[in-house]
């Protein structure tokens, strides 16, 4: 024991040291390569002499050291860019597309086992699923049903990615453009296209606009139409109100004008030495016509007699009826001498003074009135 103590210090070149610097590198080493830590988001294919054992799941794992490798794979959700790619559409149109596919590994030990780089395996297959699904369709559809485009290269995908412990979950076509050339007719094409839609729309509002004016003008000519019949309807009735009202007046003042000048006759008559009356059948219509005005009607009916009708003062002036009552009464008061009458006519007959007969009529009428 106290050789040992006594053993000086170990030099640096001591072989001693080194074995045990060598033996605490080793057992870090190994150590280091014991222990595996995998992430959270990750999962790792274990193989021990190229065999593959397990997979190892996020955290601390203990593998045989030396001997064995960890292949991580990304759980997450990946994007893989799909380079642009050149097609020709079903009218032979060509165009220039690149989309973008969103994947995700559902099978770590299938993709580690099945395929050699499943990124580069899956952007390789989309590549040339776009040119297909492209090539099928005409150039209008390529540039106006993207959703179309993007779930037929999803579908077509979908297959050979299961076996690879791949999922795809959406492919998105970013852009897909034609040519120069036809962008150039495309362009053409829209503009004659906006302009047979403008001519369209121009001659549609002057056809809007002529139809109303049609309709505008039709209604001012039915109402103008309508105004006009309605103005000859009031005219012509006023025509006819007045043709009657000028007929009766007329009649009216022709009744007494007649009666007028029969009037006057029978004041001249009645002014001569003659006895004899005329009473024109003028008279005796308007006495039988205004009769009843005159001094009540003498009409019974059911046993009652007829109230006699009135006229205003107006009425009567104008057909003159006091006129009338007045020559009436004279005619009553007046005594018809028959005989009288007779001797006259004998006398102008025989062509005797009718002058001189009245004085003898009338001499001997006042002897014999004297007796």
């Amino acid at each position: 024991m106290m050789n040992i103590l006594s053993l000086g210090p170990l030099q640096v070149g001591d072989p001693l040291l080194t074995v045990g610097a060598i033996a605490l590198v080793v057992v870090a080493i190994t150590v280091w390569q014991l222990v595996e830590i995998v992430d959270a988001y990750n999962k790792g294919a274990l193989t021990v002499f190229g065999e593959y054992r397990k997979l190892l799941e996020p955290g601390l794992n203990i593998v045989p050291p030396f001997v064995s490798r960890v292949y991580t794979f990304d759980m997450r959700t990946q994007t893989i860019d799909v380079p642009r790619q050149e097609a020709i559409t079903r009218d032979n149109s060509p165009v220039t597309a690149d989309a973008v596919v969103y994947i995700r590994v559902m099978d770590a030990k299938r993709a580690f086992l099945e395929v050699e780089d499943y990124e580069l395996a899956v952007s390789n297959l989309a590549q040339t699923t776009l040119r297909a699904v492209i090539g099928d369709m005409e150039l209008d559809d390529t540039l106006s049903r993207r959703e179309m485009i993007n779930e037929r290269i999803r579908t077509e995908l979908d297959e050979p990615t299961d076996e690879w412990g791949i999922r795809v979950e959406s492919v998105e076509v970013r852009e897909v453009t034609p040519s120069q050339g036809v962008k150039g007719a495309m362009e053409q094409q829209t503009s004659a296209e906006r302009r047979r839609r403008a001519m369209i729309l121009e001659a549609q509002g002057e056809r809007r606009s002529a139809i109303e004016k049609a309709e505008g003008d039709k209604q001012s000519a039915i109402i103008r139409a309508q105004g006009e019949k309605q103005s000859q309807i009031l005219e012509a009735q006023g025509d006819s109100i007045s043709t009657v009202l000028r007929a009766r007046s007329a009649e009216s003042m022709g009744e007494r004008a007649i009666i007028d000048k029969g009037m006057d006759t029978l004041a001249e008559i009645g002014h001569s030495e003659s006895s004899t009356f005329i009473l024109p059948q003028e008279l005796s219509s308007m006495v039988g016509r205004y009769g009843k005005h005159l001094s009540g009607s003498d009409v019974k009916a059911d046993g009652q007699q007829l109230e006699s009708l009135e006229f205003d003062a107006e009425t009567r002036e104008l057909i003159g009826l006091d006129d009338i009552s007045e020559i009436i009464g004279e005619i009553e008061d007046t005594e018809m001498d028959i005989e009288a009458m007779e001797q006259e006519a004998q006398a102008i007959k025989e062509g005797q003074d009718i002058g001189m007969e009245s004085s003898s009529t009338d001499t001997s009428a006042g002897a014999e009135s004297d007796t």
